[in-house]
């Protein structure tokens, strides 16, 4: 056991008390805490420049990083309780609620760091300026990282592919060996351009690279594709994306750290990764060879008409016209391609400005969307095709200005080149502008007479959210004055995208988690719960899911049983993940006219089977994913970590996906809040969850509380008794719920369905029937009658309250739990 050691220090004035200085952190090296608080004091002064003004994430193992370089690791955004007075932070508005984080603006935060054992330390690439005001991007990074059987020299090499285009567009790059398996390269920005122009570029040159070194170089997020290749991950360019800080140290089996080098160093043969030890007797021999990377802020040569479409600041009176084709260019080689390669872009004609749509077979079959604007064709690739329907908007990702000539190119690009595959003219012509402002544009397109719009269509294209610095858009089909609505008439033809059959798979893929289970709550004990240590979620109307995104996307039901071929939609929930592989923890459901979780809808789709039927209705009943938890990511479980750090990852890892995925809001100690939104948005109630409370798979837990507005409850259905009305129907279904005894009676449901539901349920029941009462305790006035059935079905009703002997008084129908089987209704909840 390590000797429990403290002191009280004093760095530049700010006091700082120390424990536990002898525990050792790396065992594979015997390094302590001492020795970490150490390194962070001496290189404090390379490592502070980079790290100035910008939020930090910690990510901690208080238990050191294990002998095997793992160990129980804690991510950690907020600055905490206990932090010390001096320590400067700043706010930053999440989608649901506010994280105040530290700064590492000094040298006694960076021991502090230290202390609570905050191995790394991750910035993203922008500044906090006055309060906490976000200023755009500074510098632009690319994270290379080898996959299975590639190494450090693989990456030097794409490295000096990603410099090379770089130094095409006037940025100098400096490399870091990130202490773990690849590099990080840097380039200093002017600061003229926002996140969302800059990790468009970045991922522009990753997908130019590799479109140019197939075999060599990956930049999809997909990791079972990157064996043998370096990956480029240019995602850390995004606002709310974080890099491990430069000089940082790494929790890994040694204390390896991020650090800068020269392209000299690069160039040996016994190039490594560097320790603590190394790199502060680097440091002080050659100083920083990052020292000059801000040199490139303000100076203007960082972003000369590359980095996105809003260009440089205007520094004389009368500035070069931008060039606007300098990122189509760079990914295009005019003797390889048959695709347009001009030297400038052009200035546009005297009449109305065109447009194309290019039906484009690449390695997936997409559209192409482009429009006239200030000489060029402004572009947006749509996987989803073009919408038909107002009621569905499709995802628009922004790609690269192309010339005007495109819009009458079509042919083959050749295997190997940039967007290999086939191109063809879908629809073209002209377009009347109504709108175009940073973030929405409107247009009438005026088609062809044989084009695939089949006519005059109005678009409307929008950057989703209020957030400028989200690379997100959607495209929306919009109503003509002369037109009568509904899904477009029958001269609209749907591309063949949107019709895509769901994925068959060969067999089932087993469920690796069962969901974690609540207890049921009341709504005045809310009030007695410590708010500081619950978090209060909207509790949704649907079928819950597991769900796991990896090379494909599998659901599975609470009971296990693999529902995927039921939802085909959610095929895209790849689309929202911003990672190799997860697993999901969420709610399947189907939103009404009134915009809430309408449970009888989502009855339409719970039983189906048969892939055909679940294609048609998944226009008809288009199904959500609510994303509440995440178990797993790229295989390493998080279920252990407490229920504010998987939260934590969950932003970081999922984003929404209009209309198909939703992340909700959790309420971090404001019940209140909470209650009132699910109120106001007609939700069936709320969730209370610890906050510190690990996922239990498979659990009922009281460290999650269900709180229902309208009491509901799950029951098995026995059998029904016959209509007098209506010979075909029932009068009412009886209902039973698992004791330890066997079947208890929990009385009668006669309202709530349907004519027609009443037939259909006493056809299902028949299949079912038996001569005698399955469950014990039934009154004989509802026995006379009655008809029995096997109790294999399970259901899920309203009620206003029970009796002391556990009867559902008036009790409502709300339909079948196909989910579920008897053994999983618990009469408690």
């Amino acid at each position: 056991m390590a000797r429990t050691t403290e002191q009280r220090i004093s760095i530049d004035g700010k006091k700082l008390r120390l424990s536990n200085l002898d525990r050792v952190l790396y065992p594979a090296t015997g390094t302590t805490k001492r020795d970490v608080i150490d390194y962070y004091r001496r290189i404090a002064p390379v490592m502070l420049p980079h790290c100035r003004d910008r939020p930090v994430t910690r990510k901690r193992w208080p238990g050191g990083v294990g002998e095997d370089g793992g160990g129980e690791v804690f991510f950690q955004k907020n600055i905490g309780q206990g932090a010390p007075d001096w320590v400067e932070r700043r706010s930053i508005q999440h989608s649901d609620h506010v994280n105040e984080y530290p700064l590492a603006n000094d040298v006694a935060t960076l021991a502090w760091f230290g202390q609570m054992a905050a191995l790394e330390i991750h910035v993203p690439q922008w500044r906090f300026g006055e309060g906490d005001e976000h200023l755009p991007p500074d510098r632009i990074v690319f994270d290379l990282d080898p996959g299975e059987g590639v190494g450090l020299r693989e990456c030097v090499e794409v490295a000096r592919l990603v410099r090379g285009l770089l130094r095409d567009m006037g940025l100098d790059p400096v490399p870091v060996t990130s202490g773990s398996k690849g590099i990080h390269l840097y380039a200093g920005l002017d600061g003229t351009q926002s996140s969302e122009q800059v990790s468009g570029v970045a991922k522009e040159l990753a997908r130019a690279l590799e479109a140019d070194h197939p075999d060599d170089v990956i930049s999809s997020m997909r990791r079972s594709a990157r064996a043998g290749k370096v990956f480029i991950d240019w995602s850390q360019n995004n606002a709310s994306k974080t890099t491990i800080a430069p000089y940082s140290l790494r929790g890994r089996r040694h204390p390896h750290v991020a650090a800068p080098r020269t392209w000299r160093e690069l160039a040996s043969p016994q190039l490594r990764q560097l320790d603590l030890r190394d790199v502060l007797a680097r440091v002080k021999r050659r100083g920083d060879p990052m020292a000059g990377l801000e040199d490139a802020r303000g100076d203007g040569t960082a972003s000369d008409g590359v980095m996105g479409r809003g260009g440089p600041v205007d520094r004389d009176a009368d500035p070069p016209p931008r060039d606007r084709l300098t990122v189509y260019r760079t990914k295009r080689d005019a003797s390889r391609t048959p695709e347009p390669v001009p030297d400038r872009h052009g200035r546009g004609g005297d009449g109305p400005p065109s447009f194309v749509i290019q039906r484009h077979q690449a390695r997936r079959l997409h559209f192409d969307f482009r429009l006239e604007h200030e000489g060029v064709l402004v572009s947006w690739a749509l996987p989803k095709g073009v919408p038909t329907d107002p009621k569905r908007n499709h995802l628009a990702v922004p790609t690269e200005d192309h010339p005007l000539e495109y819009g009458e190119f079509e042919g083959e690009i050749p295997k190997g080149e940039y967007g290999a595959g086939v191109v063809e003219i879908w629809d073209a012509g002209t377009y009347e502008l109504e709108k175009w402002e940073d973030g929405e544009v409107i247009a009438t397109l005026t088609g062809r007479e044989d084009g695939g719009l089949g006519g005059r269509r109005k678009y409307a294209l929008f950057r989703t959210g209020d957030d400028p610095q989200k690379p997100q858009w959607m495209i929306h089909r919009m109503q003509l004055d002369d037109e009568s609505g509904g899904e477009g008439g029958a001269t609209t033809r749907e591309p063949a995208s949107a019709k895509r059959a769901p994925s068959r798979r060969s067999r089932a893929a087993p469920a690796r988690y069962r969901p974690m289970l609540a207890v049921r709550g009341e709504a005045d004990a809310l009030e007695r719960l410590d708010q500081n240590e619950w978090a209060f979620e909207m509790k949704w109307d649907g079928m819950r899911a597991i769900v796991t995104v990896d090379d494909k996307v599998t659901v599975h039901s609470r009971n296990a049983r693999d529902v995927t071929v039921s939802f085909p939609e959610l095929d895209g929930v790849v689309d929202a993940v911003d990672t190799e592989s997860c697993v999901l923890d969420g709610e399947i459901v189907a939103f009404g006219g009134n915009g809430a979780p309408d449970f009888g809808r989502l009855q339409r789709r719970m039983h189906v089977t048969n892939p055909r039927e679940a294609a048609r209705l998944r226009n008809e009943v288009p199904v959500s994913l609510v994303v509440f938890d995440v178990l797993e990511i790229n295989g390493s479980p998080s279920v252990e970590l407490p229920y504010a750090n998987r939260r934590e990852l969950l932003d970081e890892v999922v984003h929404d996906v209009d209309g198909l995925v939703l992340v909700p809001p959790a309420f971090d100690g404001d019940v209140e809040a909470a209650v009132d939104s699910s109120s106001r948005f007609g939700l069936e109630g709320i969730m209370a969850k610890r906050l510190e409370s690990p996922y239990r798979p498979g659990r009922r837990s009281s460290d999650w509380r269900k709180v229902a507005h309208v009491q509901t409850a799950e029951v098995v259905v026995i059998g029904w008794r016959p209509s007098s009305a209506d010979p075909s129907g029932l009068a009412s279904l009886l209902l039973a719920v698992p004791t330890a005894d066997g079947l208890r009676y929990a009385g009668r449901v006669g309202t709530g369905f349907s004519a027609s539901q009443r037939r259909e349920i006493r056809r299902s029941l028949e299949r079912l029937a038996r001569k005698t009462p399955p469950a014990d305790g039934v009154p004989g006035a509802d026995a006379r009658d009655a008809r029995w059935a096997t109790p294999k079905l399970v259901a899920e009703v309203r009620y206003r309250e029970r009796t002391a002997d556990g009867r559902l008084r008036h009790a409502a129908w709300r339909g079948w739990r196909p989910d579920k089987s008897p053994p999983d209704v618990n009469p408690e909840v």
